[in-house]
């Protein structure tokens, strides 16, 4: 059973709000003792911002990776409608008596491909409806073949069908590895514990004034939190509420326009 990213990331960014408060508390009250110990708390000074701008450095990196792969998939999107429409368009050239068959093979891998993405973040169908668009482009590819070896095949039939077929099924595996690609774990875990420990820096300056600072403390964790779920739904913009569906509009347009 897969776990569903959604969720990963809504407990993440749960856990890294009460902990960021935690490490805050926890910087405030050490930054009193020395403060009880020393007559005055030392400021943090250089590491605080040595870490800061780490902390800064990493968010941007990943945030950056993020919205670049977010665009990628979109992109994909339009070459898989321009590689079947391309590939549909060229069975003008196949036997009219073969023609039939292979449009309504076409009409039902591009009904499979919608259908998959529209599971989402129902994992289990979305394959099956994956599965089934792979048996079709099986179909697609042995009616298309047949139909080059028939004797009243266009000559230029098996140069120009064959290899739009080929890429319209290339694109299918570059766009489902498109999906499985994302940083490290290690680089998530590195996010994390950067964040923590700019909460112990942070938390260290606020035990210099008096009382605890809610607005201070609530406002960096919510902000650092909500950051690091903006990320995680980004790279996984078909699961939560960035969502990528909308670009899906050309294949449903692509598939009216199979009369």
């Amino acid at each position: 059973m897969m776990i569903d990213p959604t969720h990963v990331g809504t407990a993440l960014a749960a856990f890294l709000f009460v902990a960021i408060v935690a490490m805050l508390e926890l910087g405030r009250r050490i930054g009193l003792r020395r403060a009880a110990r020393e007559g005055e708390a030392a400021g943090t000074g250089a590491l605080a911002g040595a870490v800061y701008g780490l902390l800064a450095l990493l968010i941007a990196f990943t945030f950056s990776g993020a919205t670049s792969r977010f665009d990628s998939r979109r992109h994909l999107v339009v070459e898989e409608a321009n590689a079947i429409g391309t590939a549909y368009l060229r069975v003008d050239m196949v036997s009219p008596a073969a023609q039939p068959a292979l449009r309504d093979s076409f009409r039902r891998y591009l009904d499979a491909r919608i259908s998959a993405y529209r599971k989402l973040p129902d994992i289990a169908a979305a394959r099956a409806e994956l599965d089934r668009a792979t048996q079709l482009q099986g179909e697609i590819w042995g009616r298309a073949v047949a139909a080059c070896r028939m004797p009243d095949a266009h000559p230029s039939l098996t140069m120009l069908l064959l290899p739009a077929l080929n890429q319209m099924i290339d694109i299918t595996t570059t766009r489902t590895m498109a999906t499985q690609i994302h940083p490290p774990v290690v680089i998530f875990v590195m996010l994390v514990l950067l964040a923590l420990v700019s909460a112990v820096l942070a938390g260290h300056d606020l035990g210099r004034g008096d009382g605890r600072r809610w607005l201070h403390m609530l406002g960096y964790a919510a902000i650092l939190s909500m950051t690091v779920y903006v990320i995680i739904d980004i790279e996984f913009p078909r699961m939560g509420l960035i969502r990528v569906d909308a670009i899906d509009h050309v294949l449903v347009d692509l598939r009216a326009s199979m009369k």
